[in-house]
């Protein structure tokens, strides 16, 4: 894909309760997928919250490192969704179906952002299914929240450089 110039990039926001472990999953693994599709300069991607629980603070832990040992890394520090998001994005992708209703919720009447829920592209899942927050589970919650968000976004990503071909 021929990497379009500055400013022409398509900007997708990952968005879960309080951005800090699906949603920074999420931004990780499909800037991961659109590099390795030589596309990295297609897309600007970020995530952030719904909640303000834990504005400023890194991504989990336990999600930081079930992505490394994966070869993916997770970094940057918690936000919450504000307005400016629905204008400055052009996809917001919620996590789940809670997301997903606050997302619409707070949806400006002219906001250009097109909303989606991130699983509704995973090919092994029903069109309505959530990532599940891994926050209270134990470890191999993350893992299969690893899963669901790496199918998912590949997924994603492979709709949004259709749209853009």
């Amino acid at each position: 894909m021929n990497e379009p110039s500055s400013g022409s990039a398509t900007r997708v926001l990952f968005v879960c309760l309080g951005n800090i472990c699906r949603s920074p999953v999420g931004e990780a693994l499909f800037r991961h997928h659109a590099g390795g599709e030589g596309a990295a300069g297609a897309f600007e991607v970020d995530s952030a919250g719904t909640a303000a629980y834990h504005i400023g603070e890194p991504p989990d832990r336990r999600s930081a490192e079930t992505a490394l040992r994966r070869g993916v890394v997770v970094s940057g520090r918690a936000r919450r969704l504000e307005a400016d998001d629905y204008y400055e994005f052009d996809h917001i992708v919620a996590m789940d179906r809670s997301n997903l209703a606050e997302i619409k919720a707070r949806k400006p009447a002219d906001a250009t952002a097109r909303v989606h829920l991130l699983r509704s592209f995973d090919p092994a899942a029903d069109d309505d299914a959530d990532v599940p927050d891994p926050y209270y589970g134990g470890p191999s919650g993350f893992d299969d929240v690893h899963d669901m968000v790496e199918r998912s976004t590949r997924a994603l990503l492979a709709h949004l450089i259709e749209e853009l071909s």
